[in-house]
């Protein structure tokens, strides 16, 4: 039944839309708004024709567009924080589709609060489920640790993120394990954006435009995985003049160059620049000195890891523009005696951004590649080594209504993976596959009244599995006021990637990636074949959002995920005979909770989640170890004066769930055969557990961290940034693991103490 209504709901949207463009006998007014001194686009903008009720909002490269609107002169005027408001009058004709190039000059008077009309007015336009947008600012407002504001601390934060520890841990969005996570970085794939110690991701703060975190429902456009997307964009370089910064902490020294090609200059017809950033840890060398508990008698800090990111970018007279970018990322960690990892990751491509003259579309698409190799070699184990590399092509297409929005595209994904390890009884999996995804989207929103309408159609084809499948989207919002707003959405989802960390894993560095399996795969605990050869899920969310008070915005989201079917590698084969994969179900629901508000002195949010999520392997229904039933973070920042800023953030969530122990017995190898001595050698322990699964709790996690940061302008263009921070400012032991044959108890970082000094030129 989906399969036919879908469809035919497409072909009418598309119908629809396109008889309006046709006999329409109105004009399009669109254009690009940028700083005028800088070149850097004005980025959520107001953008409104004085007189009318038309009025947007304008995108990441200060795009905006009015469509369908009647021939005539208007007065179209734009207001931005920190600007002064731009004015000007525009004519347009009938069927005319004009384009402005406009400026605006930074303003002399600043103002005690920040504009927030343009966040406000892209929650009532857009219908933004599990949808958050985290800007540069706001992941500086947080106390970092090691004093370096970084992305993968500010996931946190987020309502429905968790993660499992700061050495090792992985990011848990909504019930969805890491590898179902899908990372982008300027649209190419990131397979592993977090090292080794999780404070850090290889992502630079200072590079960032803007991050968007999907953690559930999303929308046509992205697919591949079947829990959550992070979409990170990075800016441009500076147009006008050449500049960076150089910053040096106990944990890492890092630098960031920018400046023009062609330099930018209002009455030019393009322009052109560069950004290259790059970062290096220094905290396997510092940390002996600094932190009594990173010595030579314990495991210590001994973590390296390198990331360099450079990018051109190219500006037309029209607004047309064209990214060229590569990274280098690596990794690695030395255990004394017990392990040696690194991992290297590298890539490069381009993006582009088409704005025909006399049409209401836009052409946007990326191609790229990115590799991936990880190797561990193990004291008392052979090594494992798993490599990933790929290459993915997209064109996407947006038409623009009055009131409504055409996107649609298609996407070209082909991807070689590689992977050697031994498991526990020497047995050796190995995998070498090459894989081709194709896929195309269309998504329709709609905007009738208080009532905003997004149906989407994503089909996925995956070549080497011979599987085809039809995803169905569907988001709705409805104004109830300007203050009040209902939401929901829903989808199917799909993927084809698997993590060789197995979801019961609680630590562990080695985060590899292989294709899907093309052998026969069976239904949990049973011997009936599965229908296909795929990851899937299903995900309902709902909720509200309300502001109250003095700019205080709520939003509460409800959301179901059902896993139907999830495919690991099975380590725990006994002889060749026994499958390489084993199948699951499982699922994850809860509820999410945040308040926030932001002034130009103050920054508050707060989150509480509740959430559930369990698996069923076919012989009981357990709770995953990364079940966090309770997590609260609540994050301050104020600005004190001009010069000084106080940051806080406290963060609480329940203990994770475990098996318990139920005894100890000797375990002898016998690989003497007949003549191994099982009366005077000393076995190895093994370990009885508890026949249910994950029965058992940690005790809690709670921690505060504290920053307090020094800004010192020498002019226009230089400034020194003094920051000291303290994580875990109470040096509370939060419980990371319990190391049972050893019987000792693993905890998290102690009391951290920082100091940062950054200079901005």
């Amino acid at each position: 039944m989906i399969r036919t209504f879908v469809p035919v709901v497409f072909v009418t949207l598309l119908s629809t839309f396109l008889s309006t463009e046709v006999f329409g006998q109105n004009g399009t007014l669109r254009g690009h708004i940028y700083n005028e001194s800088t070149g850097e686009a004005i980025s959520f903008g107001n953008v409104i024709l004085s007189g009318t009720d038309i009025h947007t909002i304008t995108d990441l490269d200060g795009f905006f567009i009015f469509s369908e609107i009647p021939a005539g002169t208007y007065d179209l005027k734009a207001f931005f924080y920190g600007f002064d408001t731009l004015a000007t009058s525009v004519t347009l004709q009938a069927d005319q589709v004009k384009y402005l190039k406009l400026f605006m000059t930074e303003s002399s008077i600043q103002l005690q609060t920040i504009n927030v009309s343009a966040s406000m007015e892209q929650r009532r336009n857009e219908v933004n489920v599990s949808r958050i947008t985290v800007t540069p600012k706001q992941i500086k407002a947080l106390p970092s640790t090691g004093g370096e504001a970084d992305i993968a601390q500010y996931l946190m934060v987020l309502p429905g993120v968790i993660s499992t520890g700061d050495q090792g841990g992985q990011i848990y969005i909504r019930g969805g394990s890491p590898v179902q996570n899908k990372v982008l970085l300027d649209g190419m794939t990131i397979y592993n954006p977090f090292h080794s110690i999780g404070f850090f991701s290889v992502f630079e703060t200072e590079a960032i435009k803007s991050a968007e975190v999907l953690s559930g429902a999303f929308s046509a456009e992205y697919g591949g995985r079947i829990s959550a997307v992070v979409d990170l964009k990075t800016r441009e370089g500076d147009k006008t003049r050449f500049g960076g910064l150089v910053s040096a902490s106990p944990f890492q020294v890092k630098g960031l160059l920018e400046g023009p090609i062609t330099p930018f200059n209002p009455e030019r017809k393009s322009s052109s620049s560069f950004l290259v950033t790059g970062k290096h840890s220094i905290l396997d060398k510092t940390s002996p000195v600094l932190y009594d508990y990173a010595t030579k008698d314990s495991l210590g800090l001994p973590y390296s890891y390198t990331d360099i990111y450079g990018k051109m970018s190219f500006l037309s007279g029209e607004g047309s523009k064209v990214d060229f970018f590569g990274f280098s990322f690596t990794d690695g960690v030395q255990l004394e005696d017990i392990a040696k990892l690194d991992w290297v990751s590298g890539g490069g491509g381009l993006n582009f951004k088409l704005i025909p003259g006399s049409s209401n579309m836009i052409i946007s698409g990326t191609l790229a590649y990115s590799k991936y190799d990880i190797n561990l070699q193990e004291a008392d184990d052979a090594p494992r080594k798993n490599s990933i590399g790929g290459f993915n092509a997209l064109f996407d297409f947006q038409s623009f209504g009055k009131n409504s929005t055409l996107n649609y595209g298609f996407e070209l994904n082909g991807i070689a993976t590689s992977l050697a390890f031994r498991n526990f009884v020497g047995i050796t999996f190995e995998q070498n596959e090459n894989t081709t995804e194709l896929a195309g989207y269309v998504s329709y929103r709609q905007k009738t009244g208080a009532l905003i309408i997004e149906p989407g159609l994503r089909a996925q084809f995956y070549a080497s599995l011979g599987d085809f499948s039809i995803e169905p989207r569907l988001a709705l919002k409805s104004n109830f006021s300007d203050k009040f707003r209902l939401k929901f959405a829903a989808g199917k989802y799909s993927q084809n990637l698997i993590s060789t960390v197995n979801e019961r894993d609680i630590v562990n560095l080695f985060v590899g990636f292989l294709s899907g399996p093309e052998e026969q795969l069976y239904e949990p605990g049973t011997q009936n074949p599965t229908k296909d050869k795929l990851q899937k899920a299903w995900h309902m969310l709902g909720g509200f959002e309300v502001e109250v008070g003095k700019g205080y915005e709520v939003n509460v989201e409800g959301y179901y995920k059902g896993f139907s079917q999830l495919i690991g590698v099975n380590r725990n084969k006994l002889s060749e005979e026994d499958p390489d994969f084993s199948t699951e179900t499982g699922n994850a629901y809860g509820v999410d909770f945040s308040v926030s508000r932001q002034t130009q002195k103050m920054l508050i949010w707060a989150t509480y989640s509740l959430g559930f999520v369990n698996r069923d392997d076919g012989q009981q229904v357990y709770p995953t170890h990364f079940e966090r039933r309770h997590n609260i973070n609540l994050l301050l920042s104020y600005t004190l004066g001009r010069t000084w800023e106080l940051g806080f953030r406290w963060n609480y969530g329940s203990g994770f769930p475990f098996t318990l122990t139920q005894g100890f017995y000797g375990q002898y190898d016998l690989l003497n055969g007949i003549d191994s001595d099982v009366l005077t050698d000393n076995p190895d322990l093994g370990i009885i557990y508890s026949e249910k699964r994950n029965s058992g709790h940690l005790p809690d996690y709670n921690r505060v961290d504290m920053s307090l940061k020094k800004t010192i302008e020498f002019n226009k263009n230089l400034k020194l940034e003094l920051l000291a921070s303290v994580t875990n400012v109470t040096d509370r032991s939060n419980i990371f693991y319990f190391d049972r044959v050893s019987y000792t108890r693993v905890d998290q970082l102690p009391i951290i103490p920082s100091l940062t000094a950054t200079v901005d030129f």
